[in-house]
């Protein structure tokens, strides 16, 4: 059996004898040249600058590679363009990866690219400088932006890789200088998924609730080249630090390494460990500061209390003496006294001679005249005794006519002539059937006593012991 690469040579071959050679299709050369490239160039790795950049609908990357003698077209399809670390743009010098293939619509050769890397520090400097400047511009680096470090927080969370030098070396600081509660978030520095990572955790210490969230976020990685510092130039993780609700520093790097990292954060420390010494202040210098403070306290308090008993004491100097200031007020007491021992001297004596002249007009001979008048004033205004005799009867009269009215109208009176009382438990009098079946038990009572009953019932009626009746004599009534 005849496999393709052979049937290709064959066609080829008898494509250049005489005229007499059969004709090939445009087809099956095109799917010859097709399989010879690809089968001849199907792994390689082709630098050269990005020309004609586009984006299709579909997601897929169109592209040229240029260098100053040649260019070649290339394509990378959606699902590899997803993964990119980066945005590919005009003028970025990149190494693609993938196969050479032909496309026989336009009779052309193009490379398939699997992935794009830059190509040297220049190109990411670049980037570096145009992602920079597009960000500053949304006012991300922004001086108003940037937040106060907390002085003293009680916990800290660190993004950071757990297995690298860098996050023994902050935990050791933090230790040596205050210790505080410190969270990490674990994730990759250095590679394709690093950025993701990393603005992940940002994201995820910001959406904690803020009674659990730390106070302060230290964003950490060792030295290294532009590449492996890359992840914390991404987009994504710029944002999240510039966007986060907690105060990042960023400790990315040696003190000249540079990311986008370090202008977004609140605070820039050169190295890991200079972060935590900008996170914590030292617990031995703070606590010397405080007793420092409360001595200077003490002696200002002594000091004010000293003043003030030195201003009280000249106050008191300046003050006149007791006894020069009670002195006016006593001699007036002395002047008052003595004028008021004079003043009951005089009342004394006009009282004495005011009663001397009465003791004169009350003198016994006078006083038995003055009697005499009284009685036989008194002995004219008596009444004889049959007179009063008759007024007596009179009131008598009156006052029997009043004990039959008052007898006549009491309320119990109409029960000695046979009539009876009838009352619900509340002691309410009822006046008709309506109130005596809405009380349902009634209360009866007789001149001779009462009994209980319940109305449209066959109940047995309970007899109570009789009360006072009505008063039937005028005797009785005033009993």
């Amino acid at each position: 059996m005849i496999d393709d690469d052979e049937r290709d040579a064959r066609l080829l071959a008898e494509a250049t004898e005489g005229s007499n050679a059969p004709a090939l299709s445009v087809s099956e050369i095109s799917s010859a040249l097709k399989r010879s490239v690809e089968d001849r160039f199907g792994h390689v790795r082709v630098r050269g600058e990005i020309s004609g950049y586009k984006r299709a609908a579909s997601g897929h990357l169109y592209f040229s590679l240029k260098d100053a003698d040649a260019k070649l077209d290339g394509v990378m399809w959606k699902g590899n363009a997803a993964r990119l670390p980066f945005a590919p743009e005009d003028g970025l010098e990149v190494v693609a990866t993938g196969k050479l293939t032909t496309y026989a619509g336009r009779s052309s050769y193009q490379i398939i690219a699997d992935r794009l890397e830059l190509a040297g520090e220049g190109a990411l400097m670049l980037l570096f400088e145009k992602l920079k400047a597009r960000l500053a511009v949304e006012g991300l680096f922004a001086t108003e932006r940037k937040r106060a470090i907390p002085y003293l927080p009680k916990k800290i969370g660190i993004v950071t890789s757990p297995t690298g030098a860098v996050i023994r070396d902050i935990l050791h600081r933090l230790a040596d200088r205050f210790p505080s509660q410190v969270i990490v978030w674990p994730v990759l520095v250095q590679g394709d998924t690093a950025a993701a990572q990393v603005a992940a955790a940002v994201n995820g210490f910001s959406a904690m609730a803020p009674e659990t969230r730390p106070d302060l976020l230290i964003v950490a990685r060792g030295g290294g080249s532009i590449e492996d510092l890359w992840a914390f130039n991404e987009e994504a993780v710029v944002r999240a630090v510039a966007n986060s609700a907690i105060p990042v520093i960023s400790a990315v790097g040696h003190e000249t390494d540079t990311t986008l990292c370090d202008f977004a954060a609140d605070l820039r420390a050169p190295t890991p460990t200079a972060a935590a010494e900008m996170a914590v202040p030292v617990r031995l210098d703070l606590t010397e500061r405080l007793v420092q403070q409360g001595l200077r306290m003490d002696g200002a308090i002594r000091r004010t209390v000293q003043r003030g008993i030195e201003r009280l004491e000249a106050q008191r100097r300046l003050l006149p003496k007791p006894a020069d200031l009670a002195a006016p007020w006593q001699q007036r007491a002395d002047e008052l006294t003595e004028r008021l021992r004079r003043g009951l001297e005089r009342r004394v004596e006009n009282t004495r001679l005011s009663f001397a002249g009465m003791a004169t007009r009350l003198s016994p001979p006078l006083l038995r005249r003055r009697v005499g008048l009284a009685k036989d004033r008194l002995a004219a205004q008596r009444l004889p005794s049959a007179q009063i005799n008759r007024r007596l009867e009179v009131a008598q009269g009156k006052l029997d006519s009043l004990a039959r009215l008052a007898t006549s109208l009491h309320p119990l009176a109409p029960l000695n002539r046979g009539f009876a009382k009838i009352s619900d438990s509340d002691g309410k009098t009822i006046m008709g059937t309506d109130a005596a079946k809405a009380a349902g038990q009634v209360s009866i009572r007789f001149a001779d006593g009462s009994v209980d009953a319940l109305v449209g019932g066959g109940g047995a009626a309970r007899t109570r012991p009789a009360k006072p009746t009505p008063p039937s004599n005028q005797s009785n009534l005033f009993d």
